[in-house]
């Protein structure tokens, strides 16, 4: 027992002298690493760089947080968040419709965010002003908050994209959820739809994320995924080339980029497709990887890079009716006309783009008729997914036109989900009566 008794103490003690160490040392290691800090934070304010300071801001808690099945009811649904949707959405909360967004990746914007072409037009024509609206008011604004300046659009440019106009990325992903708060839509960003039914009323959605299933009931569908994607499941016709025009993934190395101010250098992505998860990973693995050997050959910083590849081209819907390149070229004005457009034809090669400008004095129209898909009730599109030809599109593709589009689409969905009726069944004349009064610029026959 005595001996027993001396190991315990024996231990006791020797754990003790263990512990303490053990203390000793982690304070060592503490004093070292503040030591460490203060001299690098010290070392960094003589050197002349600044330290990053940290501000605070409380997410609300939701209410349904820890549901992992929600459902819902909402007058219009649009899905994708890009060019044309966020402005679609926009439109529609201002009518009064309960509004939801469903936006597969992390912001509102699209092309003008996500892929980074902050360079949005073209909103005029031959010395005066052709497209407004929404996109405009978030263009401006978004300007105006950066202190970039706008171009004077009665000045005709020598060049289309001398009146494209430096947009702040960053601020303009902001703004526009600013937009949608105030008009009271719902943003639901990583969902996509699994599947579409169709019900007495409308629609019923399934949307999965990570962490959530959602169950939509809605009246009217907005599909601005840029491939039709929901025209796609539910079986109305698309079509696409088996060529498509190359994506640019966009970057800068050794210059610094500010946002607003100037273009960064793009990359061809060839083959670039954006038909599922699987091409679109595909496009951006290829792409990052030119990037990272072109810093290794350079020997330049890569001081920006977008988190994805920009895609042009993918599928567009058969619809009431299709816009040909004789249309657009000829600056046809659909009868049923809901926009203007403005753009060369400007398709893109593995040669590179050689732009074919419009004739003095053409301006494009949009037929309403190529929102709907053919033969559909209670869809509409917007966006490069008009129903249009190869050549047509590739002029119609670009932001402006599809932000005229977006608008056109709230106005009808929401007008038909408050009538009970189908975009195509809401008279011509009430459509452009509401976008006038939301500041869109209709087209007119001479």
């Amino acid at each position: 027992m005595k001996i027993n008794a001396s190991l315990n103490q024996h231990a006791t003690k020797k754990g003790q002298e263990l512990t303490s160490s053990s203390n000793s040392k982690d304070e060592t290691q503490n004093k070292t690493r503040r030591g460490f800090l203060q001299h690098t934070v010290l070392g960094s304010a003589f050197a002349g760089m600044t330290i990053a300071s940290t501000s605070h801001v409380t997410a609300q808690t939701l209410a349904d947080a820890e549901e992992p099945e929600i459902t819902q009811s909402v007058d219009v649904l649009v899905v994708g968040g890009g060019t044309a949707g966020h402005v679609a959405a926009i439109q529609a909360g201002r009518l009064g419709a309960k509004t939801l967004i469903v936006e597969r990746n992390s912001q509102l914007g699209g092309t003008t965010t996500t892929a980074g072409v902050a360079f949005p037009g073209l909103f005029d024509a031959w010395g005066k002003q052709v497209i407004a609206g929404i996109g405009w008011e978030l263009v401006t604004e978004s300007v105006e908050l950066d202190g970039g300046t706008l171009p004077n659009f009665a000045k005709v440019p020598q060049k289309h994209w001398q009146n494209q106009i430096y947009t702040n990325q960053f601020l303009y992903a902001i703004l526009a959820e600013q937009k949608c708060a105030e008009a009271g839509v719902e943003i639901a960003y990583y969902e996509f739809p699994q599947s579409v039914t169709k019900t007495d009323t409308g629609w019923q959605v399934d949307c999965v994320g990570f962490g959530t299933k959602r169950r939509i009931q809605c009246k009217q569908i907005i599909d601005c995924t840029g491939g039709a994607e929901v025209v796609g499941m539910l079986g109305f016709p698309r079509f696409r080339e088996e060529e498509r025009q190359p994506g640019s993934y966009l970057f800068m190395l050794g210059e610094k980029h500010e946002p607003g101010r100037n273009q960064i250098q793009r990359l061809y992505v060839h083959g670039a497709d954006s038909t599922n998860s699987r091409t679109a990973t595909e496009a951006n693995l290829t792409g990052r990887k030119a990037i990272l050997d072109r810093v290794r050959q350079s020997k330049q910083r890569l001081m920006h890079m977008q988190p994805e590849t920009g895609f042009r081209e993918t599928y567009r819907i058969q619809g009431e009716t299709v816009i040909t390149v004789n249309d657009y070229t000829s600056g046809r004005v659909f009868d049923d006309a809901i926009s203007y457009a403005f753009y060369p034809v400007d398709l893109h090669t593995k040669s590179g783009v050689r732009p074919k400008p419009l004739k003095p004095g053409t301006v494009p129209t949009i037929s309403f008729g190529a929102l709907i898909p053919k033969g559909s009730r209670n869809l509409i599109v917007a966006g490069r997914s008009v129903s249009s030809d190869r050549l047509a599109n590739s002029g119609l593709r670009v932001q402006a036109s599809c932000m005229g589009m977006g608008q056109a689409a709230g106005v009808a969905a929401s007008l038909a989900a408050r009538s009970g009726s189908t975009p195509l069944e809401i008279p011509l004349k009430e459509i452009h009566s509401v976008l006038r009064e939301h500041g869109q610029i209709v087209p007119q026959k001479a």
